[in-house]
């Protein structure tokens, strides 16, 4: 008998720094892994781009907004409910004061700290990849 088709959902995933600190959410309780931090960011609607989804669900989900600078890197996952597509942006914050509209929590964390926080497990590599990249810290982010 064949299994039926995993639901399929392509997302977009700010990385946004900030003096050598990068921002994370916390998923909300009653969400798809509730309590876990993430790169802020949302789910993509029909006809939509990548970068006018990062837009419209920084501006929901924190009240800020942001130019979206260049795709960082892609992952593909899947969980036993979903299969998933997360394209992570560099992005610049050009306006608004972060706050959690559309999740538990956010907090900028340094370099040191980014692994202290439990994530999905998507974004295991994607971690790895953050904290050796020294430029992005030091820089502040984006040129």
């Amino acid at each position: 008998m064949k299994s039926p088709a995993l639901r399929r959902v392509e997302v977009a995933a700010a990385l946004i720094f900030h003096q050598g600190r990068l921002l994370i959410t916390r998923r909300p309780a009653g969400s798809h892994l509730a309590g876990l931090w993430e790169f802020p960011g949302g789910k993509r609607e029909p006809g939509e781009s990548f970068e006018a989804c990062l837009v419209r669900e920084l501006e929901e989900e924190l009240g800020i907004r942001v130019n979206v600078m260049r795709l960082w890197s892609t992952v593909e996952h899947t969980y036993p409910e979903v299969h998933v597509t997360i394209r992570f942006y560099l992005c610049r914050w050009t306006g608004g004061e972060p706050r959690p509209l559309g999740c538990a929590a956010l907090k900028w964390v340094d370099r040191r700290r980014l692994r202290r926080h439990r994530f999905p497990p998507a974004d295991a590599r994607l971690l790895e990849q953050l904290v050796r990249s020294a430029d992005l810290w030091e820089g502040g982010g984006p040129a």
